[in-house]
């Protein structure tokens, strides 16, 4: 008879990835880290870390921390970063952010760095991150501000200012990369790993 599967841990209250990894199958109980995410970056980018090694650590900070709160149970934390060329880009603060955002990324190819953390014990077991390249294109000034009235806050709820799930799929003339990882979670690697660790049946 087969046993009951494991209820993992999203170190996460994002309901975008609580919902993504549900959807697949999985028993998922949400906490929140306790991790000052700027102040974790801030020390990062000023000795030039890559915004994917920024995506992983904050990932696997976010990971720890909960793990170290609940050390018999498996965790599960994600991190996104945006870069474009040399800079890196975080959620805007407010609509004026998210306009800048927008009008930086019109007409250009950016990076969506995504990182996913398993821990156990208070320990990080595996780390992966995934890429993808979002060619957006170039949009005037004056779609921008409507469509930003649109979508309203949900703007503010991404590092791009957007999200490919809803209108913010407009916004593209071209995408490479896979679903899961851009809208927060590389799911076919997790997963793989949970069948490969006996976390989840396969």
């Amino acid at each position: 008879m087969p046993r009951e599967p494991e209820t993992i841990i999203l170190a996460s209250t994002s309901p975008f990835r609580r919902r993504l990894l549900e959807d697949a199958g999985l028993r998922i109980e949400a906490i929140a880290p306790e991790v000052d995410e700027r102040a974790a970056e801030k020390p990062l980018e000023e000795t030039g870390a890559s915004a994917e090694d920024i995506a992983l650590v904050l990932a696997e900070a976010k990971a720890v921390d909960v793990s170290e709160r609940h050390p018999e149970r498996w965790v599960v934390a994600g991190d996104q970063t945006l870069s474009l060329g040399d800079r890196t880009f975080h959620k805007p603060a407010d609509m004026e952010g998210a306009r800048r955002h927008l009008l930086a990324l019109s007409g250009q190819t950016h990076q969506l760095n995504s990182a996913v953390v398993l821990a156990r014990g208070g320990g990080a077991v595996w780390r992966h991150v995934s890429l993808a390249h979002m060619t957006m294109r170039r949009l005037d000034p004056g779609f921008i501000g409507r469509h930003l009235s649109r979508v309203g806050e949900k703007a503010l709820t991404s590092v791009g200012a957007y999200q490919i799930e809803g209108e913010g799929i407009q916004l593209f003339e071209k995408i490479d990369g896979d679903y899961f990882t851009i809208v927060g979670v590389p799911l076919l690697p997790l997963l793989e790993k949970l069948r490969v660790l006996g976390v989840i049946d396969g």
